[in-house]
C-alpha cells in the first residue's frame, strides 16, 4: 500500500426529511446564495421543501446552471456573489449543480478569471466562500468530495477542477423518485466507473481497498433493478444513493494507484457532441479495459471471479468473459456502448487524438496511455 494523506470533513444528512434538518447547519448571520440547475426542482416539490427550510434567512436565487456546467454561467453568478455580497453558498440540484458552485465559491474573490483557476490550481485563493448541497441526483459524488467538472462552451473543452469540500451535504433518498429511468441508469454507470477507475489497476496494493470497490460494484450490480423501477423502493434508491456517495469521497482511494483514462477520454466526447457525462463512460470504460488488458490482467482476473462469478476457462476467457458482462451490465441499464449508436464516427476520434497529442497527455495508472493509445481506444468504441 502507498503513502497516503486522508481528510474528508464533508457531514452527510442523509434519509428521510434531512432537508427540514439542514437549517441547524446553516449560518444564521450570512448572507446565502442557493443556487439551482433548469427547474425540475419546483416540479418535484424539492423547491418547497428547501424555501421552507430557508425561511427567515437572508438569501438570493440563481437559476440556470446546465448539466455539464459552463464556465460561462459560472461568470454570471460570480457576477451576482459580489454585487449582492454573498457569504454562503448552498446548492441545489444534481452534480452539475454543485460542481459550478465549487468554482464559483472559489472565484469570488480571486484575482483571476473562473476558467484560469481551472486550469492553472496556483491561482486557486485563500479567500473561497463556504458551500453546501442537497443532492438531487446520485451519480458524481461531488457531494462530498473536492472535485468538480468544468466544461467551456467557448473553446469546447472540459477540464477537472479541486477546491474545497462541502461543509455538509443533505441526501433525501425520497428526492430521487421523480428521476427519469435515463438519469437514474446514468448514475448507476457513473458510480461503477468511479469505482473501477480507482480499483482495475494493479493487483495487491490493498486487500481492503479492494474488498471496499468490490463491495461497491457487486451492490451496484445487485441493487440496479430496484433503484430503476419504476414503482420507487425506498431501500434501492437509499443504497444507490450512499454507493454513489461513497464511491468517489476518497475512501477507495487510500494507498492505491488510480487510472481515469475512461473519464479522461469522455471528457472529450461530451466537450464535442454534448454526450451525457456517464453515457460516455459507458462506451469508453469496455474498450479501455480492452486495450489495457495486459497490464491489468491480474485485476481484471480478480474482477471478473469477485464481481461477476467468472472462475472458469482460461485466464483469457475469463477477462474477455469480464468485459463483455460489464459492457451487458451498461446496456441493462438502457445505455449504449458503441460511438457509432450516438451518431459519432471516426473524425470525432480524430479530434480527441489530436488534442491529447497537443497536450502531451499521458493517462492511465502508469501513465502510458498516449494520444496513440487513446486512438487505439476509441477505435474500438466505434
Amino acid at each position: 500500500m502507498k503513502n497516503f494523506v486522508f481528510q474528508n470533513p464533508t457531514k452527510l444528512l442523509f434519509g428521510r426529511g434531512a432537508i427540514e434538518r439542514m437549517r441547524a447547519e446553516i449560518p444564521a448571520d450570512k448572507k446565502l446564495m442557493v443556487t439551482f440547475g433548469g427547474g425540475s426542482v419546483r416540479a418535484n416539490g424539492v423547491y418547497e421543501r428547501v424555501t421552507r427550510a430557508l425561511e427567515g434567512l437572508d438569501y438570493v436565487e440563481f437559476w440556470g446552471i446546465e448539466p455539464n456546467p459552463k464556465v460561462e454561467t459560472v461568470r454570471e453568478a460570480v457576477a451576482m456573489c459580489r454585487r449582492e455580497g454573498v457569504e454562503f453558498l448552498l446548492a441545489v440540484g444534481g452534480g452539475s449543480v454543485l460542481d459550478a458552485t465549487k468554482l464559483i465559491a472559489a472565484a469570488v474573490h480571486a484575482g483571476a478569471d473562473a476558467w484560469e483557476l481551472v486550469r492553472n490550481p496556483a491561482l486557486l485563493p485563500e479567500a473561497i466562500l463556504p458551500f453546501a448541497d442537497v443532492m438531487t441526483l446520485p451519480a458524481t459524488g461531488s457531494e462530498m468530495n473536492n472535485g468538480a467538472v468544468i466544461s467551456n462552451a467557448a473553446t469546447r473543452e472540459k477540464f477537472a477542477f479541486y477546491s474545497r469540500f462541502p461543509l455538509f451535504s443533505v441526501l433525501d433518498p425520497e428526492v430521487t423518485y421523480s428521476l427519469p429511468e435515463y438519469q437514474i441508469a446514468c448514475g448507476l454507470a457513473d458510480t461503477f466507473v468511479h469505482t473501477v477507475e480507482q480499483y482495475l489497476t494493479v493487483a495487491g496494493e490493498s486487500p481492503l481497498m479492494d474488498r471496499w470497490a468490490e463491495g461497491l460494484l457487486s451492490t451496484l450490480v445487485e441493487v440496479a433493478p430496484g433503484a430503476m423501477a419504476a414503482e420507487p423502493d425506498y431501500d434501492s434508491r437509499a443504497t444507490y444513493m450512499l454507493c454513489a456517495t461513497m464511491a468517489l469521497n476518497g475512501f477507495i482511494a487510500m494507498g492505491v494507484s488510480q487510472d481515469w483514462a475512461t473519464h479522461r477520454i469522455g471528457h472529450e466526447i461530451t466537450a464535442l457532441h454534448g454526450v451525457t457525462h456517464a453515457q460516455t463512460l459507458a462506451v469508453v470504460l469496455p474498450a479501455v479495459m480492452a486495450e489495457l488488458q495486459e497490464q491489468k490482467q491480474d485485476k481484471l482476473l480478480q474482477y471478473a471471479a469477485r464481481v461477476w462469478g467468472l472462475c472458469e476457462g482460461s485466464r483469457q476467457e475469463r477477462i474477455d468473459a469480464a468485459i463483455a458482462r460489464t459492457g451487458e451490465f451498461f446496456r441493462s441499464l438502457g445505455l449504449k456502448t458503441r460511438l457509432s449508436e450516438l451518431g459519432i464516427g471516426r473524425p470525432t476520434a480524430e479530434e480527441i487524438v489530436r488534442r491529447f497529442a497537443e497536450r502531451g497527455t499521458r493517462l492511465g495508472e502508469k501513465a502510458n496511455v498516449d494520444a496513440a493509445a487513446v486512438g487505439r481506444i476509441l477505435e474500438r468504441c466505434l
